[in-house]
């Protein structure tokens, strides 16, 4: 037993578990996966090893391994109705990196989304590979409405020629034109990739449009909105790319598959074709308005004026408190949540102006209305000087 053979390791376990339970997150990349997940992580598909894909493996021994992968493959088809996917990749960042890898060559001009609007360390942010492998440029958000401009975006595209444009957020409360995105890298001749690891639930329960069909690549990790486990899908409705994308993640990047990971992405795919999570992308989006309501009666500025998802930025220079001043006080409630810089913000990115919050976790723990906006009014109280 791990309480005996490694007490210590039992006890913070412990610790972290209790932690989980006895707080509140609104963390919006943070999830609750189900307790099968759980169960399958910790099964004996650890032992493993599986270079290659279904019935193309490397290693014998792999029968029943084949059977999962292309079961979890079969399903995540079904579930975002595309084509092909890649279900081995570790997780987003690694995903993301194999795409690149599978459509441009080191060096190629990228077009992403900018870290500080919104975007992710991946689609271009100078501490990244996706910059120092590349040659990366940034779009950001217009500094009036706090939105994407995409006239500006061609503008950008048209100046820059990008082989690949990135669209995709980290921190950007409204929905994503994946169709006017796909207009502009046609326009231009670059790929598209749509990374949706945020609002995955979204785009399954019909409450945020899809990427699939209109970008050349599509990425989402497993772990967050969708309840799975750490892990990333590639998804594509071209054939040529999808053989480079399968390339570029084995024998590209990585070496054998997490197996019990793709048996728990097997799983989530399951779960995401029920009435049970349809309902649920609904409470992401209920449960938001909810507190968006409640920040605005409370006379909280947000950044863009609201929110499309499942996701609120909040700006807090007139409250007199930093985002991580906010953080930790509101953590001492045993609220969840986390800093995050607002568009073109004054202050550094380790003590930004503002705070993200979102909504998949009380949403996935069926907290009701009542308790949701309790919560909106606690986070007000405590942040009003």
């Amino acid at each position: 037993m791990l309480n005996q053979l490694d007490p210590k390791i039992f006890d913070l376990i412990s610790k972290e578990e209790a932690r989980q339970k006895e707080t509140i997150s609104l963390i919006p990349s943070e999830s609750e996966c189900y307790d099968e997940i759980k169960e399958i992580m910790a099964s004996s598909l650890n032992n493993k090893y599986s270079e290659g894909y279904p019935f193309k493996r490397y290693y014998n021994g792999n029968k029943f391994i084949d059977e999962i992968e292309q079961e979890a493959i079969d399903r995540t088809k079904e579930v975002f109705k595309s084509n092909f996917a890649n279900v081995q990749a570790y997780s987003g960042s690694p995903a993301n990196q194999a795409i690149y890898m599978a459509l441009i060559n080191p060096g190629d001009k990228v077009l992403g989304f900018d870290l500080g609007s919104g975007g992710h360390l991946t689609h271009g942010a100078k501490v990244n590979f996706s910059s120092k492998y590349y040659s990366s440029e940034t779009y950001g958000v217009n500094k009036e409405t706090e939105l994407l401009d995409y006239d500006e975006i061609q503008r950008i595209a048209e100046i820059s020629k990008p082989k690949l444009i990135v669209c995709g957020t980290t921190a950007y409360s409204r929905k994503l034109d994946f169709k006017k995105f796909s207009e502009i890298a046609k326009s231009v001749g670059a790929y598209l990739l749509a990374d949706i690891s945020h609002i995955t639930a979204l785009v399954v329960t019909g409450e945020h449009e899809s990427p699939v069909g209109l970008a050349d690549a599509v990425m989402t990790t497993t772990h967050k909105s969708l309840r799975g486990p750490r892990g990333a899908v590639i998804l594509s409705n071209d054939e040529e790319i999808a053989k480079k994308i399968d390339k570029a993640v084995f024998p590209g990047l990585q070496g054998g598959p997490h197996n019990a990971t793709t048996a728990a992405i097997a799983f989530a795919m399951k779960m995401a074709m029920t009435d049970e999570f349809k309902e649920y992308g609904k409470k992401i989006i209920e449960n938001r308005i909810i507190l968006e309501e409640i920040l605005k009666k409370n006379n909280f500025r947000l950044v863009s004026g609201g929110s499309d998802n499942h996701l609120l930025v909040i700006d807090l220079r007139d409250k007199n408190i930093s985002g991580k001043d906010a953080a930790n006080k509101l953590e001492e409630l045993g609220i969840i949540v986390n800093a995050n810089s607002i568009p073109y913000d004054p202050n550094p990115p380790f003590k930004p102006s503002g705070i993200r919050i979102g909504t998949p976790i009380i949403s996935a723990r069926k907290y009701s209305v009542e308790k949701v906006a309790e919560i909106g009014n606690l986070i007000s109280s405590s942040l009003i000087n």
